[in-house]
């Protein structure tokens, strides 16, 4: 079944709303006086076919996290009778208890939801609505849990309780097993398991990434070392050059200098030494 009044993003592991009802069959109003005294005909009485489902309590968990949502409307106000959908659906396909507490557990599901519930012995049936990805398993286990502290307080009250008259004195309770089951790593081994795998990965790919940017600036660094390198086989070659090239500068001019003040000598004491000789053969 796929009621419209569902209809909304839920393709996603949320817990959205949780939901009280009582099963009644379709004969029921002409039940006897001692039926209405003992609070309903057991389930077993009832037709499996089809039922009535009177909503009893209601919560709804996503207007808690979901921006504009507000009490009693679904997912920001754009569904307000999610409870009365939802009992079409149990209504049209009603759970048939098999043993004590809560059982015949029943998951319908569309392209967008699911809905899970189950019913025990006396007619009390739980539901939770949760996105697509939300395991059916915990679904179940939330419900029993939920059914042994619902039946331990309204016990005797849900038995002749009005539509949504358990609603408000049922919140605190609905309020808490949903903030517990919000959470699906504290509830699910499973999913805290895969939550853990999933952080190791993160890490992983994390460091791989890191492994290859530092492989990429290593690289970087060794092409920068290895170009430094040439660059120094150069210049040190270039350097050698100069040096031999200054060597033979500074040797040509030596040379020059010591040539030109050879010559300079020559002009100076040539002369001279001549006049000597000539005066001493004067003599």
């Amino acid at each position: 079944p796929r009621p419209s009044r569902l209809r909304g993003t839920m393709t996603d592991n949320q817990l959205r709303c949780a939901l009280a009802f009582r099963l009644e069959s379709h004969g029921e109003s002409s039940r006897s006086a001692d039926d209405v005294e003992t609070g309903g005909v057991a389930m077993s009485d009832l037709s499996l076919s089809s039922a009535t489902a009177v909503v009893l309590a209601k919560y709804d968990h996503a207007s808690q996290y979901e921006s504009g949502g507000s009490e009693g409307s679904l997912y920001g106000g754009r569904d307000k009778s999610y409870a009365d959908a939802t009992a079409l659906v149990i209504g049209n396909d009603p759970p048939s208890a098999n043993g004590a507490g809560i059982s015949g557990f029943k998951v319908v599901q569309s392209e967008i939801h699911q809905v899970v519930y189950g019913v025990d012995g006396d007619g009390l049936c739980l539901a939770v609505i949760t996105g697509l990805k939300y395991p059916s398993r915990i679904a179940i286990q939330m419900l029993m849990e939920l059914h042994k502290t619902f039946t331990n307080k309204f016990g005797f009250q849900f038995k002749s309780a009005t539509a949504n008259s358990l609603t408000k004195k049922s919140k605190p309770l609905l309020v808490e097993v949903c903030k517990k089951y919000d959470d699906l790593t504290k509830v699910d081994k499973g999913a805290n398991l895969l939550a853990k795998v999933d952080e190791v990965k993160t890490s992983m790919q994390g460091n791989i990434a890191a492994m290859l940017v530092n492989s990429e600036q290593a690289e970087g660094l060794a092409a920068q070392s290895e170009q430094l390198n040439e660059q120094a086989n150069v210049f040190k070659k270039k350097s050698t050059q100069l040096k031999k090239n200054m060597w033979w500068k500074n040797l040509k001019l030596t040379i020059l200098l010591v040539l030109l003040v050879v010559g300079i000598l020559a002009v100076i004491l040539v002369p001279l030494i001549l006049r000597a000789r000539k005066a001493a053969k004067n003599d």
